[in-house]
């Protein structure tokens, strides 16, 4: 990552658009944040990889994700979608189906709730917060990956890696992670990051995931008494700043599912 520092081209929510570029910047890569429909396929064309994050939409960035998207993959460039709250209104739901359906990314990263809706289940949704019983992660992901010829990366609880019929699970984490805005989406940038930078995008999920995981429960160790999810935020930038080969090798769990 260092080495190669990939060009990130991000369209994302402006609620988290800062913390995904220090986070793309603290694990090596460099990101772009460019989102007007004048410019995108332009740009994109200098990328390694691609985010699309449906978090704050509006008619501007749909008609920007669709062209940068399409540019993308004529390019072979690898695209990470984050379907931030599908399910939660009907704009969400027919945006991402047709992110989905004409763009094709190369990975889907999201909580339980929308990876069942995607895949056309049952599932509970809060806003863009998952409410969905996380059983049959496994089979969801492995299915729903096939279908759609993608890696499909579900985090939660456990996190669920899969690629067709490989898939894997992480258990690094905290929970104090969910009470940070942002570190859903910050996962998708560091998976777009190893993609970029190793042009394997199921590695890529993994690691990219792990290291969120990692960083978070580095964070949540340094925090002393009186310190809370504002000190922790900074923390877990610095962890990310600070990971290395050695300190995944020691500290991921992961294992073949």
């Amino acid at each position: 990552m260092k080495e190669k520092k990939p060009l990130v081209h991000h369209i994302t929510n402006y609620v988290t658009v800062n913390d995904c570029a220090n986070i793309t910047l603290a694990i090596g890569a460099s990101p772009v944040m460019a989102d007007d429909i004048g410019e995108v396929a332009e740009m994109v064309s200098f990328a390694s990889a691609l985010v699309l994050n449906i978090g704050t939409l509006n008619s501007r960035n749909i008609e920007s994700m669709m062209a940068v998207g399409k540019k993308a993959r004529e390019k072979g460039i690898a695209i990470v979608f984050d379907p931030v709250g599908v399910g939660a209104t009907a704009l969400r739901t027919a945006t991402a189906k047709k992110i989905i359906q004409e763009v094709g990314p190369s990975v889907i990263r999201g909580n339980m709730s929308e990876i069942k809706i995607i895949a056309g289940l049952d599932a509970g949704i809060k806003g863009v917060d998952s409410v969905a019983d996380e059983a049959g992660g496994e089979t969801v992901a492995r299915q729903l990956s096939q279908k759609l010829g993608c890696v499909i990366a579900i985090t939660g609880k456990q996190d669920i890696i899969a690629a067709g019929e490989r898939v894997c699970r992480i258990d690094n984490g905290h929970a104090i992670l969910s009470q940070v805005t942002g570190t859903g989406c910050m996962a998708t940038s560091l998976i777009a990051c190893y993609c970029g930078a190793t042009g394997d995008c199921f590695t890529g999920a993994a690691a990219g995931v792990m290291t969120m995981g990692m960083a978070g429960e580095i964070a949540q160790q340094s925090l002393q008494a009186g310190e809370g999810v504002g000190t922790f935020r900074m923390r877990l930038f610095d962890a990310v700043w600070a990971m290395t080969p050695e300190l995944i090798t020691k500290g991921g769990r992961i294992s073949n599912a």
